[in-house]
């Protein structure tokens, strides 16, 4: 008996230790956060022991499509302290790891134990192009939820009869500016800012605005009316209206903003609106950002749609593409916003409509050519020699979006979109003319704008008769923008002229299979990146930028930089251009251009090509890599 005392004692000692030991165990089940870089991966729970911390992961992502986790994974507590991952549970780290067909996933992460009086924690892959990261989880979740949002978080309040008002016409500044919440400088030092402008969204690679330590930034922009502007996050796009001579403050909330994307926590309790507007139209601006009618008239997933018309007739695609239109101005019609969100709301929809419409012949060819997997032969084949017959009066549809041809137009996050697509119907100002029973108004002033301001961004200046045509526009406005702009490649023109660091090559008479070894023969013996590029292409211009600091890095190393362009590239854009891109230049002709893009199978621009110096191919990919790939690239050809 005495013995089984004692061994029920030691039973119970035992059991109370694993009990201790289980207690000191710290869960956190779906931890809120402040920011993440990606949404393919969420934290399902953080368990905590002196041994371990355990982050339990939910991975959505496309179906047979991989993911990855890299060695150089950590946490950062807020107290600057490093905890490098030890190893993948269910998921072996720097292997990809293959998502099934249901696009979810689980596995766990582990990494050393954490102190208790850690309140947050930051996980990271590392500072490398790409690598995932969240910011902020929160370990704390009842104070994290009592945290009080700045004073000038405020929701207006709407006043449902409220008519859109007309906007202006007038050439000036127009501010944007605004404070990101919970803002660490790790998240981004800087956001894209598209501007939707029929002219300025043609070089929007330029406007990069910086954000402040303490989470501010300010943009100044010259417009010529109101403009709807998107800015690019790491977590999300946030749209809102900027006009000249007038300011418009954003507050962004990104907790809110990251929560509403995800997929564990979007029933959660909301932590306020992921966006706060003040200034200009305040309050409609914050009714747009809330509005949840999905007024895309088809999928957004262009191969969803393809797989659907494929085949079809014009008059079928046209059917296609607007049955759903009575539904969506019914749904805007019952809807609780006000008289002004849904005046803008249903133009939205005439732009929509305008652009699908104008996009027939090229959306049929380009469906045909997706679904039956043509290679580039029977592409181009099939792209320039099959007619899509456009029956009589098919453009007749127009008359019923006539919106498109108004100053409120304007307002419109669709309107310079819809512009170019115009661009694309056969014949379009004079198909413009007769559905819309005019050949005056805004819309027809911002595709002469628009054509001008090409012209003079591709560093080409007005010519004398350009000159006289504006004063054809119905407000100064346009003339006085065009008249600056004018000024400004002027005076860049003469600046480039004295520019160096750039060298322009000449092919000379040589056979298309002999153009690229003659290109590069004579840079034998150095390693090459060779990008293949054209001034027309926004993400060229943004990697050459992007690729400039590590040019600067590299100085010291043998790497020569190489671009090779064609005859789409306007001559005198590209002479100005390249002044700023410093390396070797060349321009082919379309037949040459032709040739190395079927020699080399380039599907597009940019495309780069890593050379060793024995003038071997060792790295090639269509799409800027980043500059940390790219680095890599260059270096191991270097030291081969």
């Amino acid at each position: 008996i005495i013995h089984m005392k004692r061994f029920v004692w030691i039973i119970g000692l035992i059991f109370c230790i694993t009990c201790t030991i289980q207690a000191k165990d710290r869960v956190i089940e779906r931890p809120p956060f402040l920011a993440w870089s990606s949404n393919s991966i969420e934290v399902d729970k953080i368990v905590m022991s002196d041994t371990v911390t355990t982050v339990y992961i939910k991975a959505f992502y496309h179906p047979k499509y991989w993911i990855k986790i890299a060695t150089g994974s950590f946490l950062k507590d807020n107290n600057g302290m490093l905890y490098p991952i030890r190893r993948g549970v269910g998921i072996t780290l720097d292997k990809e790891f293959w998502m099934p067909e249901s696009g979810e996933a689980e596995f766990q992460l582990q990494f050393p134990p954490i102190p208790e009086n850690v309140t947050s924690l930051d996980f990271s892959e590392g500072d490398f192009d790409g690598a995932y990261k969240i910011w902020g989880i929160q370990l704390d979740k009842d104070a994290f939820y009592k945290q009080k949002l700045p004073k000038e978080a405020v929701v207006h309040k709407i006043n449902k009869k409220a008519i859109l008002p007309t906007p202006k016409l007038v050439y000036g500044t127009a501010t944007l500016k605004g404070k990101m919440l919970d803002y660490q400088k790790e998240m981004m030092q800087q956001m894209k800012m598209h501007i939707e402008s029929p002219a300025l969204n043609i070089h929007n690679e330029q406007n990069i605005i910086k954000i402040k330590e303490d989470g501010t930034f300010q943009a100044e922009v010259k417009v010529a009316s109101v403009t709807s502007v998107a800015l690019e996050l790491p977590f999300g796009w946030i749209e809102c209206l900027i006009a000249p001579n007038e300011e418009t403050s954003l507050i962004i909330n990104t907790k809110e903003l990251c929560r509403r994307q995800a997929h564990l926590q979007k029933k959660d309790k909301t932590y306020g609106e992921p966006v706060y507007f003040n200034g200009y139209l305040a309050s409609l601006q914050q009714e747009l950002a809330s509005v949840d009618i999905d007024i895309v008239l088809k999928s957004v997933y262009y191969m969803d749609m393809y797989n659907d018309i494929a085949g079809k007739s014009a008059d079928e695609y046209k059917a296609y593409v607007l049955e759903r239109l009575p539904s969506i101005r019914k749904e805007i019609a019952q809807s609780p916003y006000s008289n002004a969100c849904k005046e803008l709301l249903n133009i939205q929809v005439d732009l929509a409509a305008t652009g699908k419409i104008a996009m027939t012949e090229r959306e049929l060819k380009s469906a045909y050519i997706a679904v039956n997997k043509l290679n580039k032969e029977q592409t181009d084949d099939y792209f320039y020699n099959t007619r899509i017959d456009i029956p009589a009066g098919y453009y007749d549809i127009l008359k019923e979006f006539t919106s498109i041809n108004t100053l409120k137009a304007l307002y419109g996050k669709y309107y310079a979109s819809t512009i170019y697509l115009i661009s694309f119907l056969p014949n379009s100002l004079d198909v413009l003319k007769k559905t819309l029973g005019t050949g005056q108004g805004p819309l027809f002033d911002n595709i002469k704008f628009n054509k001008l301001y090409q012209s003079i961004k591709d560093f080409t200046p007005l010519t004398t008769e350009q000159n006289a045509e504006l004063k054809t526009f119905s407000s100064p406005a346009y003339a006085e923008m065009l008249t600056q702009t004018n000024k400004e490649i002027i005076k860049k023109i003469e600046l480039n002229k004295r520019k160096t660091g750039f060298t322009v090559n000449e092919t000379g008479q040589v056979s298309n299979e002999d153009l690229f070894p003659s290109i590069i023969s004579k840079f034998r013996g150095h390693t090459l990146l060779v990008d293949f590029w054209a001034t027309w292409c926004g993400p060229c211009r943004t990697a050459n930028k992007a690729i400039t600091p590590m040019k600067e890095e590299l100085k010291d190393k043998d790497i020569i930089y190489l671009y090779i362009t064609g005859e789409t590239s306007p001559k005198g854009t590209w002479e100005n251009m390249i002044t700023d891109i410093h390396g070797e230049h060349f321009r082919v002709t379309n037949e040459q251009w032709s040739f190395l893009m079927s020699n080399f199978n380039i599907r597009g621009v940019p495309t780069y090509f890593v050379v060793d110096p024995e003038g071997n191919i060792t790295f090639k990919q269509t799409g800027f890599p980043g500059v940390d790939t790219m680095k890599k690239e260059l270096m191991k050809a270097l030291n081969k």
